[in-house]
């Protein structure tokens, strides 16, 4: 009975194991398709002509420059807008807050906001930003919509963090004397900094692949925008208007390419930080 019982929990390990190891390779296996894919269809035009150069003509010859300014410009204003803010309510959520209904309510709401589809958050922009205040399509516009696409994820990206912070060190530095604040902002934030980072690092590379959201409160004008109120075309658009009219397709695949290649950066960038991070902790 026991070798029975024995041989039942082996087979039934070593079954969880397999399909555990196929779900690992079917996704391992369907990120390299799709990296091979564009790899091997845009690798030949990425030249710095295509890179630093402007497209003219009917069929968008020439280069993308305007696009990569573009996508760079409203990345990076999103996220001076967000981080703040988000870093601030998940301080409050971890910290000050008193742990009720209140607390539930706010962690229900972040969570249904990270769930909105982008292109309804777009819709969103385009009646609130661009028609409602008047901004026009522009890169602050989609800046401010993109920002309540990514508040939801640093907030709770943070919250963990802070929240992962060893309770013993709050008490050391209270048992010096120091202040709730200057606990928070000398002890805690300092420690959860890598974590924190890694986290904004991530929604970067999500801010630098919308679509949907850029589309309806940047709108589609090649144009490498100077002032925030100033219109433009980031790569992921770019790439959208390309193939779906069927326009220079090589500059497309050269296009999705490079914005693969930065979204990745992203990613390797967020998991260096982590991995320094669990280094200097160990």
């Amino acid at each position: 009975m026991q070798s029975r019982e024995r041989v039942n929990k082996t087979l039934t390990n070593r079954l969880a194991l397999g399909v555990i190891w196929l779900a690992a390779i079917a996704t391992v296996a369907a990120l390299g398709t799709i990296l091979l894919y564009v790899i091997i269809n845009g690798i030949g035009q990425l030249t710095p002509s295509f890179i630093f150069t402007w497209p003219h003509g009917v069929n968008m010859e020439g280069g993308i420059w305007p696009t990569i300014q573009a996508t760079l410009y409203v990345t990076a204003l999103a996220m001076l807008i967000t981080t703040p803010v988000a870093v601030l309510a998940a301080v409050y959520l971890a910290e000050y807050a008193v742990q009720g209904r209140l607390v539930r309510v706010i962690r229900f709401a972040a969570d249904s906001l990270a769930s909105v589809p982008s292109i309804v958050m777009g819709l969103f922009g385009l009646a609130l930003f661009v028609e409602g205040i008047g901004m026009g399509f522009s890169v602050i516009a989609a800046a401010l919509a993109l920002s309540f696409l990514l508040l939801p994820i640093i907030v709770r990206t943070t919250e963990e963090s802070i929240r992962a912070v060893p309770k013993y060190i709050r008490w050391g530095s209270y048992g010096l004397g120091a202040s709730k604040w200057q606990t928070v902002s000398k002890i805690v934030l300092p420690s959860a900094l890598p974590r924190i980072t890694t986290g904004v690092i991530l929604a970067a590379g999500r801010a630098a692949g919308e679509t949907a959201v850029v589309i309806y409160t940047m709108g589609t004008m090649i144009n490498a925008p100077i002032s925030p109120l100033d219109p433009g075309r980031t790569m992921p658009v770019h790439l959208m208007l390309m193939a779906q009219e069927g326009i220079n397709l090589p500059a497309a695949y050269g296009t999705a390419l490079l914005l693969v290649l930065m979204v990745l950066a992203f990613n390797l960038i967020a998991r260096y930080i982590g991995r320094r991070n669990r280094r200097m902790q160990g």
